[in-house]
């Protein structure tokens, strides 16, 4: 159940509550935005098999790290340092962070809450996740499974109001949205639209590979995660398919689109009234965001403490660290510490903003690396290749296709906007993963060559029998 909430909570954040009415504006009619809706879940499930068929033949904690190390041997250490580069300096939980501290401030009663004091709670709030992980770590997993509850809570009861709504039974007025369901509104549509829907969609399903990352502390890892995960993310597909239906049956098409309000938000005020409306979506979104810091940080730090037992970060003896709690405590310090440094040094405004979504980029590109080294792997005989679960070559084609479309629409320039922030966007976050590469450069070549040393990696395998890898300095 754990691992279904760690999958649950990252994927359920802000994205339900406002993407639907940026997918019907672009999408232009309410019979193929639900269709585009169902094509993000499918699209998930195809990253799912890709996952399955990795997990259940690697099940240790690390998650795409793993998977590289096995497909690409060559050069030594290279992928190892450019999904390093990727977790260390985009692995930070600053956007759901700052997301929380706007919405407590609003649900406190400060209705345009200020940058610098919605910052100073975002780092109240992802030092209290670091705390509660670090001492007191079964409370942490608790919290998170009863956030994971309250998330699906939430949706269920928009799910139900939605359809007694379309049956008639509220004193609200029936919209009329699903007569000629897929009749264009008079806006959205065509290729370019229904690509970015498609795009805003894929990322509010963003987190379904979130227990691969944590494997070694499941229980009967293999079991655990081929039943917890397509229940986590067929679960969430089938309430955000539902969601988006409830929305319909109660919001007038021209409000979701055009409304500046967040479509959760007029959801609550038309089933619930003004004052109801506007007290509890913002505790709603709140929690929703602490539910994802909780299990990003979770997840996070333990792939830093991975990192740090396999001796390749700086300092590694620091961080490949249990504290008496059994807690990777060193590693969520790394993962406090970098997030801390990106809410309090950017400037506010579009740059900063601009900071919390680059890792979107770069993600895409690990991802296609691991849907094409799978296919390798299969069709290589010498690689003998075997896993409790086959992920079918269509189905991870278009897993492999999906991460490629995401890594070319940013290239794309939008019809009538100035400059070109999604190429910027592309180019820093693929200047982290050539950091990466650059501290490979450094850790592998550079330094040994000035030392004196070579770097050799060794098996090491574990009371369970875990094998694990670790990178040990050799006199030459």
């Amino acid at each position: 159940m754990s691992a279904v909430f760690l999958i649950l909570n990252k994927m359920i954040g802000t994205g339900i509550f406002s993407t639907p009415s940026g997918v019907f504006l672009a999408s232009g009619s309410v019979g193929i935005s639900i269709l585009l809706w169902i094509l993000g879940g499918v699209l998930s499930l195809t990253g799912l098999s890709v996952f399955l068929e990795f997990g259940l033949a690697i099940p240790k904690s690390g998650g795409e790290k793993n998977y590289l190390e096995r497909v690409y041997k060559q050069p030594k250490y290279l992928i190892t340092c450019v999904f390093l580069g990727q977790m260390i300096l985009l692995g930070f939980s600053a956007g759901n962070s700052l997301a929380f501290g706007r919405y407590v401030l609003f649900a406190a009663g400060v209705d345009f809450p200020s940058e610098r004091s919605s910052r100073i709670v975002a780092v109240l709030c992802i030092t209290f996740v670091v705390l509660v992980h670090g001492l007191r770590p079964a409370i942490g997993t608790k919290l998170f499974n009863a956030l994971g509850i309250f998330k699906v809570i939430v949706l269920v009861l928009v799910v139900i109001v939605g359809f007694a709504a379309l049956l008639g039974w509220l004193p609200i007025e029936n919209p009329g949205n699903f007569e000629d369901a897929f009749e264009n509104s008079g806006f959205g549509g065509g290729t370019y639209n229904y690509a970015t829907a498609i795009l805003r969609i894929v990322y509010s399903y963003r987190g379904w590979e979130n227990a691969n990352y944590v494997l070694s502390e499941l229980e009967n890892p293999r079991h655990t995660l081929a039943v917890a995960a397509p229940l986590a993310i067929g679960g969430v597909m089938i309430l955000y398919v539902l969601a988006n239906v409830a929305y319909f049956a109660v919001i007038p098409k021209y409000e979701i689109a055009h409304s500046g309000v967040i479509v959760a938000g007029l959801f609550f005020r038309r089933v619930f009234g003004d004052s109801a409306g506007a007290r509890m979506l913002p505790l709603f979104v709140a929690l929703s965001n602490l539910g994802n810091v909780m299990v990003v940080a979770y997840a996070h730090a333990r792939v830093n403490y991975e990192f740090g037992k396999e001796g390749i970060l700086p300092f590694s003896d620091f961080f490949a660290k249990l504290n008496k709690h059994g807690a990777p405590a060193s590693g969520l310090f790394l993962h406090w510490f970098v997030t801390c440094l990106v809410l309090t040094i950017p400037p506010p405004g579009e740059a900063y903003e601009f900071i919390i979504d680059l890792n979107t980029y770069p993600s895409a590109w690990i991802n296609a690396l691991v849907a094409g080294g799978l296919i390798y792997l299969q069709y290589s005989k010498h690689e003998q290749w075997t896993s409790p679960f086959h992920s079918y070559l269509p189905i991870t084609l278009a897993y492999l296709l999906s991460n490629f479309f995401l890594m070319y629409m940013p290239l794309v320039k939008i019809p009538g906007q100035e400059g070109h922030p999604g190429f910027a966007m592309a180019g820093f976050g693929m200047g982290c993963l050539l950091m990466g590469a650059l501290y490979w450069v450094v850790w592998s070549i550079v330094l040994p060559r000035l030392g004196g040393y070579r770097i050799v990696d060794e098996i090491v395998i574990d009371e369970d029998g875990n094998e694990s890898v670790r990178y040990l300095k050799v006199e030459n």
